[in-house]
């Protein structure tokens, strides 16, 4: 009775996979909170439509990262999960099983690590339930898989991973991650910013959700955003409400740019950023958006591993620091002297700027 017991996890195992071998019909993709981690999932739906032609791809994610689903060409639609990432969420997500339970999903690929993530396709008993070994989640997955970090450190190799059949090798050349730009509802934004659409505005985005350890100094912002204006080029400030206060401080000291930081949705960003023929960013989600939307992006990385999460875009150059303490990997600086950033000075990102220009 033992050696059969311990015997059937493998051999449900061995039947998900099987299933998974076939033709998906209907997918449920359970999304990351992070912005810059679902403009990276895009490339696995790349794949997987390549994969399978007819799949139906359904996407839920939260709030925060849901609207970039509305702008990839092989979602069907996006689930808005209304909770905090940083809660449990127990009420929203039994009201998404009532939402969603007529619909016959024969697989889901549950992308967060977190076991919250995983509860959903479990409740609606989706057949082939695929995700990483993380937090106890083998009671509710029955496709687990383990995360090989040194064979797959970027995060979209593990994202791509989850959705390859068994036994395909990983590609390796992915295609870049492609967002789809509304020209009307970016006609419409720049009437109701008052911008005007320039030949090549450059868009700087001064913020990062992760911690100040991967923010540009401001003062630098702020000599980068004068030096463009002098030489004659439009600019532009983009962030969420948390960014506000960074580029409210910038606009202050560089008259002149047009200050966006929390005036604007996410999918307003999205569309005015394909208009900036250069955007400079810390490694941010904004980072990952410009490039999937075609701007020129110049990545300014301190604490944060290049192996992980790199800019995607072919077009896409990185400024950084051989320190022997970075990357680190902390939200804050831990020998207080935020050299790995402090340390990259203005005359090196305008040239890269100008040269892209």
């Amino acid at each position: 009775m033992g050696a059969e017991g311990s015997e059937f996890p493998i051999f449900a195992q061995r039947l998900t996979r099987l299933a998974r071998s076939n033709d998906p019909a209907q997918v449920l993709i359970i999304g990351p909170s992070w912005v810059g981690d679902m403009v990276m999932a895009q490339v696995l739906f790349q794949i997987m439509r390549r994969r399978w032609p007819r799949v139906q791809i359904d996407l839920l994610a939260p709030v925060a990262s849901a609207p970039l689903g509305e702008r990839m060409a092989e979602i069907r639609q996006v689930h808005v999960l209304e909770s905090s990432h940083k809660r449990l969420g127990l009420a929203q997500r039994k009201a998404m099983v009532q939402k969603l339970r007529s619909i016959d999903y024969d697989w889901s690929i549950c992308l967060p690590n977190s076991f919250k993530s995983a509860l959903i396709p479990y409740w609606l008993k989706i057949p082939v339930r695929t995700g990483y070994q993380r937090e106890f989640r083998s009671l509710l997955l029955n496709d687990v898989h383990r995360l090989r970090r040194k064979k797959l450190p970027r995060t979209v190799d593990q994202y791509v991973s989850l959705g390859l059949p068994p036994r395909l090798p990983h590609p390796q050349h992915l295609p870049p991650p492609r967002l789809q730009v509304d020209p009307a509802a970016r006609d419409l934004a720049l009437r109701e910013l008052a911008l005007t659409p320039t030949p090549s505005p450059v868009a700087l985005a001064p913020g990062a959700e992760f911690g100040p350890a991967k923010r540009w100094p401001v003062r630098h912002w702020i000599g980068l955003a004068r030096a463009l204006l002098e030489a004659g080029h439009a600019v532009w400030l983009l962030g969420s409400p948390k960014d506000a206060p960074i580029t409210g401080e910038i606009a202050a000291a560089a008259p002149g740019v047009r200050d966006l930081g929390g005036r604007t949705s996410l999918l307003q960003a999205v569309d005015l950023l394909s208009l900036a023929k250069v955007t400079v960013s810390n490694d941010s989600g904004l980072m990952h958006v410009a490039g999937a939307v075609g701007s020129q992006v110049v990545a300014l990385y301190g604490p944060t591993p290049l192996t992980m999460t790199p800019p995607l875009s072919a077009k896409a150059q990185v400024l950084r620091l051989d320190l022997d303490c970075s990357p680190c990997g902390k939200r804050e600086c831990p020998r207080k002297h935020h050299r790995c950033l402090e340390d990259i000075e203005v005359p090196q990102v305008l040239a890269q700027v100008l040269r892209a220009l």
